[in-house]
This record gives structure tokens, C-alpha cells and sequence, in this order.
């Protein structure tokens, strides 16, 4: 593969592969690990919309710091900052300030990161190889998360959430190391049309962000309690769902770079319609029969008016 002899992607993929260990490991423990300290499932649901808000507002500061100090710059500062919420994951304790700085350190983290990472990897990719470097970046990914889910689990029944959250901030330190052998990529102060021609992009992230706020979080809060709250049975089906991952990442990076990128995404959204239907109509036959074992008797659900509201998603999944 030639777009491998690139020693700039090279290292951008090291550093996502490290990146990685954390995303599918700790990362996505995040909202199942508040609930298990606490947190009642409202407040999860509420902090993780506080976090993505607070990207919202910082957001716009990020354009000018980039002008000023280039990409890379932001790209490490974003990896340390981010590093820095696991140890006040492990400190939270139900709902409280920690609970809060938690929240602010995410958003400020997550937004110099992702806003900075992005636009990095974009600039310093080939853009006649790009399906296939971000296929082969996701498919490294998702290697990595077949393993990482299973082993956070094991720290934090073995360790506690300190051990395991404070390897993960170590973990994520490193991962600003390959950085260091990358070229910066500086930012210019004025450029014509970029928001017209920011415009597709924007559109693919307003729906990519609608996945991961309305389907992403609540799939993880779902999968957790619907396996009973188990660490290990929670990881293992992570590391299902990543081998499968890397699979459709290859394949669907060379279908992009063989000039179908419009049916890439088709497919894509195909497969998720397919499984939210199949989740929808699991959950609808454990309604219905709980409601025929309860029989005449005033059900949960009848005593609300309406349908279910999120609030109620652990009676969701253990019907």
C-alpha cells in the first residue's frame, strides 16, 4: 500500500493507534462508569448534553489560537487536556462539583482535539490515497479496540477506576509523542470562500454529530444495563462490535478511493437503520411481554401518559 511509505501518516497513525487504546478503552466506559458511581441515569444523560454544549462555546476560539500558534500545537495541547479527565473520572461520586469539572475539563479537551485533529490529518494526507488512509487509520483503530475494551474491564474490576483511569491518562500522554516528528500546519488568517466551501463538511458532521448525540451515547447506556451492569460482558460485546468494525473499515476506504464515496455512506447509514429497526423491535417485544405477564395489573408504562421518555431507558432494556 503506498500511501504506508508516508512517514507523516505514518506517525499520525501511531499517534491515532495510542489515541485509540484510550477512545475504545476507558473512553468508552465514560457514561457506564458515572452510572456505576452514582450518578442516576438522568444526570449521565444531562452531562454528557453539559459537555457537549460546552464544545459548542469554545468551538469558536479555536479558529484564532490555530492562527497563531499552527495545528500541531493544538493538536498536543488537546491530547494532554484530554488526558486529564480520566483521574476526575475516578474521583466522581455521584452528582457534585466533581462531577462538573469533569464536564468542563471534557469540553475543553474535546474541543481543541477533534476541531484541531481533523483538520491536521486532512492537511497532511494524500488526497489521491485519502478513503484508504482513513480506512486503514479507523481499521488500526478498531484492531486496537477488540483488545482494549476487555482490558479496561479487567483493570476496573481487578484495580478500581483510579488504577485504571490514572494508565489511561499515561496511555493518552503518549500518544502526544509521535507529534513531536510531524510537520506543523499553519493556519491562515483569511482565506476566500472557506465557508462556502466548508459547507459539505459541515453537513456530514452536523449528521455524524446527531448519530453520536441521539443513537452513540444512549447504544452504550443501553448495552451496559441491558447486560446487567457488567463490566466484562460490556467489554467483551465492545470487542465484538470493533472486529467487525475493522473489517468494514478497509473495505469501505477502498470503495471511497474507487470513486464511490456517495454509496460508501449509503451503506453506512443503511446498516445503522437496519440495526436501530432491529433494536426498536426487540425492545417492543419485551414490552409486550411484560405486559401480558402482568396482565390486568397497572404497568409501569401505563401509569405514564405518553411514551417513555429517555429517563425511563433502564426499564427500557430490562423489559
Amino acid at each position: 500500500m503506498v500511501f504506508f511509505r508516508d512517514r507523516t501518516v505514518n506517525l499520525l497513525n501511531l499517534h491515532y493507534g495510542i489515541h485509540a487504546v484510550v477512545l475504545s478503552g476507558s473512553g468508552a466506559f465514560f457514561a457506564v462508569y458515572l452510572l456505576k458511581a452514582g450518578v442516576s441515569l438522568p444526570w449521565v444523560l444531562a452531562s454528557l448534553s453539559l459537555i457537549l454544549a460546552g464544545r459548542l462555546m469554545i468551538r469558536p476560539v479555536v479558529v484564532p489560537i490555530a492562527v497563531h500558534s499552527g495545528l500541531r500545537v493544538l493538536v498536543i495541547a488537546g491530547t494532554c487536556l484530554t488526558a486529564l479527565q480520566y483521574p476526575l473520572l475516578a474521583a466522581v461520586h455521584g452528582v457534585g462539583m466533581g462531577l462538573f469539572a469533569l464536564c468542563l475539563v471534557t469540553s475543553l479537551g474535546d474541543t481543541f482535539y477533534w476541531s484541531s485533529y481533523h483538520a491536521y490529518f486532512a492537511a497532511l494526507g494524500n488526497h489521491e490515497h485519502r478513503g484508504s488512509e482513513v480506512g486503514a487509520r479507523e481499521a488500526i483503530a478498531a484492531l486496537v479496540g477488540i483488545v482494549s475494551p476487555l482490558v479496561t474491564a479487567w483493570a476496573l474490576v481487578t484495580f478500581g477506576p483510579t488504577v485504571a483511569f490514572g494508565a489511561t491518562a499515561l496511555i493518552l500522554l503518549l500518544a502526544a509523542l509521535p507529534l513531536l516528528w510531524t510537520p506543523d500546519v499553519i493556519v491562515p488568517r483569511h482565506l476566500p470562500n472557506a465557508i462556502r466551501g466548508a459547507i459539505p463538511g459541515m453537513q456530514l458532521f452536523l449528521a455524524d454529530g446527531w448519530i453520536a448525540a441521539g443513537y452513540h451515547f444512549v447504544w452504550q447506556i443501553a448495552l451496559f444495563l441491558s447486560l446487567r451492569e457488567s463490566y466484562v460482558a460490556y467489554g467483551g460485546a465492545l470487542a465484538l462490535s470493533a472486529l467487525v468494525g475493522a473489517v468494514a473499515g478497509l473495505l469501505l476506504g477502498r470503495h471511497i478511493d474507487a470513486g464511490h464515496g456517495r454509496s460508501a455512506v449509503s451503506y453506512a447509514l443503511g446498516v445503522l437503520v437496519f440495526t436501530t429497526i432491529l433494536r426498536a423491535a426487540a425492545l417492543r417485544r419485551r414490552w409486550k411481554a411484560r405486559i401480558s405477564l402482568r396482565g390486568s395489573q397497572k404497568t409501569r408504562w401505563g401509569a405514564q401518559r405518553g411514551s417513555p421518555s429517555l429517563f425511563r431507558l433502564r426499564d427500557w432494556v430490562h423489559m
